[in-house]
C-alpha cells in the first residue's frame, strides 16, 4: 500500500518546488558537460540486472500477481542457472581423486626430484673468506645487540667479539 501512493504521486510539484538556476559559469558548464557524457555513457552500458523489482502501477491484485510473477521467473532463473553448473556427487568424487592423483603422481615427485637437485648438484654460493670490502660493512648505527659490529649469523664474528669481551672482562 506503501508503493502504491508513493507511485501515485506526481512528480510535478517536485519541478515546481525547484529554485531557479543562475547563469552557468565557465566550470558549471564544463561540469554538466562532463557530467551528461558520463551519465550518456553509462546509459549505453547494458543493465546487468534483468529482472524489475517494482511492479507497474495497478490495482493492489495486479501488482501482487505481477510480483509473484516477477518471484517466479527468477526463481526459475536460478533453477536454471544452479542446473547448468551443478554437479553430481558422484562426479564431484571423481574431480577431487583426479587432483588427488595429480597430487601424489606429478606434483609430489617433482618437488622431491627437485630437492634432491638442489642438495647434491647446485654449489650454494656463500661469503667468501676473508674480510670483506669497506663498502659492505658500511653501518649508520650499531646494530641493537650485545656484540654491536656483529650481523646476527655471524659465527665468527660473535665467537671473536665474545673471547675480547671475556679477555676484557679478566
Amino acid at each position: 500500500a506503501v508503493l502504491f501512493s508513493l507511485r501515485n504521486r506526481s512528480s510535478s510539484h517536485l519541478v515546481a518546488s525547484r529554485p531557479k538556476r543562475k547563469q552557468p559559469t565557465m566550470l558549471a558548464a564544463r561540469t554538466l558537460a562532463t557530467r551528461s557524457v558520463a551519465v550518456r555513457a553509462a546509459a549505453r552500458v547494458p543493465q546487468r540486472r534483468s529482472a524489475q523489482t517494482v511492479p507497474h502501477l495497478g490495482t493492489e491484485k495486479e501488482m501482487e500477481k505481477e510480483a509473484l510473477a516477477q518471484i517466479k521467473a527468477r526463481i526459475a532463473r536460478q533453477k536454471q542457472i544452479e542446473s547448468q553448473t551443478h554437479k553430481s556427487e558422484a562426479e564431484e568424487l571423481d574431480e577431487m581423486w583426479k587432483w588427488v592423483k595429480l597430487s601424489l603422481f606429478v606434483a609430489t615427485p617433482v618437488c622431491v626430484l627437485t630437492l634432491l637437485k638442489d642438495m647434491l648438484f647446485v654449489e650454494h654460493d656463500h661469503r667468501k673468506p676473508g674480510p670483506e670490502p669497506d663498502y659492505m660493512r658500511i653501518r649508520n648505527k650499531e646494530f641493537p645487540w650485545e656484540c654491536s659490529d656483529c650481523e646476527l649469523f655471524n659465527s665468527a664474528c660473535w665467537k671473536k667479539c665474545r673471547a675480547e669481551m671475556a679477555a676484557e672482562g679478566n
